[in-house]
């Protein structure tokens, strides 16, 4: 369910209304006056809200979503659900709720710039903020105490931005809830779309992103690096997390608490870090990864979806250290063999 502080929802809409949207028939024997008042996630939905299922891991969550209805591809139509839930088939989930999403949301790409002023008279900010030359700053906007923001930096309408932050020059943060003692370096982006789309051999139908972004306390987001904001749900950085420069943190990551993510690391979509995790530079996380409190991963370790425990990982994909290392020996020498095989 997207935060009405970021977005401005047109609905609610019937039944009837979505289904016209989506491009099939009311299901027999269902009120087409039935009222869907919003879109969520399968875990964030209620009785009127409206939800997809696509499939794989995600099966668990169906189980126990209270979502009202629910689009679900022709060959999950007759999946057991929860007590209360319709199911919606259709022949592409993903396009068809990136339509439906849009009914809701038509303007969910754009920030909704409403003043002439720099800084909106209805933005509140606290005591001893400094503004740099070129600063903007949207409507309903709160910045805490003591916050210096440097030159060209633009504030969204909407944004919450603790205590004691320091934010550099040229930074853009949008749809973002910000807490105590955070340092964004200059260039940062934070809360921009996420990078999703609906692809078929047609082209490419970009899915609304409404969520937001979460900066915990004492986090530190380098120079140039770009924070997504979560298509359905919050991306979120953990207390205390350090992220280098160059780094790519796609939407609905959540990072946990005092993690280290090292230079031109890119996180894809939809991933969990637990506590003390370690990336080391130019790491790159697939989709769906899930990885333990502590766990450590050696630069360039490449990591396709999956679970992965707290130890020292390394490679592509990743193995535990010691199996890693006693690889690169073994190729070391198979190399030093051939070699002197040739001389």
């Amino acid at each position: 369910m997207a935060d009405p502080r970021f977005y401005d929802n047109k609905g609610p809409f019937t039944l009837a209304e979505v289904c016209a949207r989506a491009g099939i028939c009311v299901p027999e024997g269902v009120d087409a006056r039935a009222t869907i008042a919003d879109v969520a996630s399968l875990t964030g939905a209620g009785p009127q809200h409206l939800t997809f299922f696509s499939g794989g891991k995600a099966a668990a969550q169906l189980a126990q979503s209270r979502a009202g209805f629910c689009f679900v591809s022709l060959a999950d139509a007759a999946r057991p659900v929860p007590a209360g839930m319709m199911l919606l088939p259709v022949e592409s989930v993903q396009h068809v709720f990136a339509d439906v999403a849009a009914l809701f949301y038509p303007d969910h790409h754009q920030v909704a710039w409403t003043q002439s002023q720099a800084v909106a008279p209805s933005a509140r900010l606290g005591k001893d903020v400094v503004l740099g030359p070129g600063v903007v700053i949207g409507a309903d906007t709160e910045i805490g105490d003591n916050v210096r923001i440097g030159p060209n930096t633009v504030i969204g309408p909407g944004v919450a931005i603790g205590r004691n932050c320091e934010i550099g020059a040229n930074v853009t943060i949008t749809h973002t809830y910000m807490g105590d003692e955070v340092l964004i370096l200059p260039g940062a982006q934070i809360g921009q779309p996420g990078f999703g789309f609906a692809s078929d051999r047609r082209g490419h139908k970009k899915i609304p992103q409404i969520g937001r972004v979460i900066v915990q306390d004492r986090v530190e987001i380098g120079s140039c690096t770009t924070v997504d904001r979560g298509a359905l749900g919050d991306t979120v950085i953990g207390e205390g997390t350090k992220i280098d420069n160059l780094v790519q943190i796609g939407h609905n990551n959540h990072l946990g608490r005092h993690d280290m993510i090292v230079g031109q690391v890119g996180i894809s979509g939809s991933c969990e870090l637990g506590d003390f995790v370690v990336l080391g530079g130019q790491v790159g996380l697939a989709d769906h990864v899930r990885i333990g409190h502590g766990a450590r991963f050696a630069a360039r370790a490449g990591v396709p979806p999956g679970e992965y425990d707290g130890q020292d990982w390394g490679g592509a994909p990743p193995v535990p250290v010691r199996e890693w290392r006693r690889q690169l020996a073994a190729v070391a020498l198979l190399t030093k063999r051939r070699k002197k095989k040739d001389d």
